[in-house]
């Protein structure tokens, strides 16, 4: 597989073609559905408010989505998820926003647009080290005593995985965790060491 990216912060830029503004932004997968909302609000008088995204799924699969968001079909959501493609984008979105400047831009220059809105603010995040390897991590189950449990957060604080989900059992606790697959290895030795 080759190497994969996300954004580490939220990254701006904009330019203009023909009185047309477009205005886009790279953003942390987190960070998407606020965003766009956030966005929403602050620019009440923009057109189009065109995404795309690509994120995992559970099964480790690449999922993707984009909206052209009233654009002729095929100019803007796609032109946009194929750069994220190009670039080994991953776990964001790409929110460009348009406010229309009078002249009709027309299909080949509605992609051209898009595309270069799209690569823009990709490389703005590269060029300002915004972007990060993505390593992939895995998540495990375990189960622990109550007794064991705040000895267990500690060490996953300590080691820097993730919990993802905890669930207050009347055996125990089972936690939901995440991290880089060598990392939790030796967390859930760690914790293996413990329990017995």
């Amino acid at each position: 597989m080759e190497d994969l990216y996300y954004p580490l912060e939220i990254v701006e830029s904009s330019f203009e073609v023909k009185g047309s503004t477009f205005i886009s932004y790279a953003i942390p997968k987190v960070e998407v559905e606020n965003w766009n909302l956030k966005m929403r609000q602050k620019h009440p008088k923009a057109v189009h408010f065109v995404m795309a995204s690509r994120s995992f799924n559970d099964k480790r699969q690449i999922k993707e989505s984009f909206s052209d968001d009233g654009e002729p079909k095929g100019t803007s959501g796609m032109p946009t998820l194929k750069v994220l493609r190009g670039y080994g984008l991953i776990e964001c979105g790409l929110l460009t926003i348009r406010y229309f400047g009078g002249t009709l831009l027309g299909t080949g220059g509605l992609v051209r647009a898009y595309t270069q809105a799209a690569k823009d603010v990709v490389l703005k995040a590269r060029n300002s080290n915004k972007l990060a390897l993505y390593i992939p991590k895995e998540c495990a189950e375990i189960m622990v005593s109550f007794t064991l449990f705040t000895q267990v957060e500690y060490l996953a604080k300590k080691f820097g995985i993730q919990i993802i989900k905890r669930e207050f059992l009347s055996n125990g606790v089972c936690l939901k965790v995440e991290a880089k697959a060598e990392v939790l290895a030796q967390f859930l030795k760690k914790v293996e060491t413990l329990q017995y």
